[in-house]
């Protein structure tokens, strides 16, 4: 049994360039019938422009998925150190009419 463990093993890699990460902290979520794309965007104060950094394109069964397990994530995060707070202030949250042109995203 322990042998079958071992055989159906998924070795991960990851290139040293992916491994450093992104900063991103804005990210839009788009669909279609066939997927969902998470563009994720990282803005700097005083900049008029900015770029998406990284695209992920992903089923719509990933994408729950993949919620999911962000919530657990989220959750263990919680019990270990406390409530994230989210700030629902209209000064601190960009104003989303002014950062996205509607005509250059994807759906």
């Amino acid at each position: 049994m322990e042998e079958n463990k071992k055989k159906k093993q998924l070795k991960i890699e990851i290139d040293e360039s992916v491994g450093q990460g992104e900063y991103v902290n804005f990210a839009i979520v788009t669909h279609s019938v066939a997927e969902f794309v998470l563009d994720f965007i990282r803005i700097l104060p005083g900049l008029n422009k900015s770029k998406v950094r990284s695209r992920v394109v992903i089923s719509p069964m990933h994408a729950k998925t993949f919620l999911k397990a962000l919530q657990d994530n989220i959750d263990k995060y919680e019990n270990k150190f406390g409530e994230i707070k989210v700030i629902n202030n209209k000064e601190a949250v960009p104003d989303f009419n002014n950062l996205i042109n509607k005509d250059t995203l994807p759906n």
